[in-house]
């Protein structure tokens, strides 16, 4: 049994904030019906709030980061699960008030795990991580609300980071003609290789100007943005269309009216991934494993990194310079 171990450790001590890879006992770990042997994490942008004060998302000190995990479990107290099983965590308190994934260790709760989908290994898995389950339960909302191929042309906003490269992806392969937007012009070429039947600018979304009502251009949309630009992309939804939102990269404060709601029918579906509960969770993987799993996974990896780099990595994807996803390799 390994009694010693790797792990990035956020740390607070005298108003300074640290963030390193350190080595830790295992009697440092919280309590939990698992132990893993954490074969991959990734990098979301909740991480990278992680890593910053300001970001006010670690609740308390010393913190070991990482709101994905995936690996093999080592021991169990749990009838559910047994040693050898591979499993994927993901959201609730992880990494957050609970050690996260940036270790090779994780002790977690049992009601926080599930077993890896057929299909799908555990790399793949952390691929996809919060942002492809984010971006796969905002379809799933979105077609329980009538949306579907024939209905027209579907929007994805910030489409070059990890959400919105998932969506863009998962939707075309379902047979939607996929409206990408992206502040960056450098990716249009990669978002059109995902799938996207367009790719517009971020200016051509929301433009500096909001208007109750503009002309309907879309019959729905995937937006990990939020802000003024939700605000825009309401109003420009046709009738009896629908926004799932899961982000706030654009902001909290969401400027709208109720016209596109009472003229136009227009639902806004909140997508928590955080708390979502177990069976639908488990519905949505088994999803991703089946009808919306991307043949091509890797594509949508911006990079792999170590423990050692994964720092550098969550400053990054706070500074807009992550394409796609960044996966940390936790195992050697």
């Amino acid at each position: 049994m390994i009694s010693e171990f790797r792990a990035v450790v956020v740390d607070k001590k005298n108003d300074s904030l640290s963030v390193e890879t350190k080595k830790m006992d295992k009697e440092d770990l919280p309590a939990g019906e698992l132990l893993i042997r954490v074969a991959y994490s990734s990098v979301n942008f909740k991480d990278g709030l992680a890593g910053r004060e300001e970001g006010k998302i670690v609740q308390t000190y010393p913190m070991i980061p990482g709101i994905d995990l995936a690996g093999t479990v080592i021991s169990s107290k749990d009838s559910r699960f047994k040693e050898g099983d591979h499993i994927i965590a993901t959201s609730y308190e992880i990494g957050v008030s609970h050690f996260g994934g940036y270790s090779e260790l994780a002790s977690i709760p049992a009601d926080w795990a599930l077993p890896l989908p057929q299909n799908m290994t555990l790399k793949e898995a952390m691929i996809y991580g919060t942002a492809g389950f984010t971006a796969a339960l905002s379809i799933h909302r979105l077609e329980a609300n009538g949306v579907s191929p024939e209905n027209g042309e579907v929007l994805v906003t910030g489409a070059s980071g990890g959400v919105g490269s998932m969506a863009v992806s998962m939707l075309a392969k379902r047979g939607y003609q996929v409206v990408a937007s992206t502040g960056q012009q450098q990716e249009h070429g990669y978002l059109k290789e995902l799938g996207a039947a367009r790719v517009i600018s971020r200016e051509d979304v929301y433009n500096g100007e909001l208007k109750p009502l503009q002309k309907g251009e879309w019959q729905a949309a995937v937006d990990p943005v939020g802000g003024k630009n939700l605000a825009s992309v309401l109003s420009k939804i046709t009738r009896g269309g629908a926004v799932a939102v899961s982000g706030l990269t654009g902001g909290t404060e969401v400027p709208t009216t109720v016209h596109p709601f009472i003229l136009r029918g227009i639902s806004l579906l909140g997508v928590d991934s955080a708390y979502c509960p177990m069976p639908l969770r488990q519905e949505i993987w088994t999803r991703l494993a089946s009808d919306l799993q991307i043949e091509n996974s890797e594509a949508l990896i911006d990079r792999e990194v170590s423990l050692e780099e994964t720092p550098a990595a969550m400053e990054e994807i706070l500074e807009g310079k992550v394409r796609g996803r960044v996966l940390v390799k936790v195992e050697n």
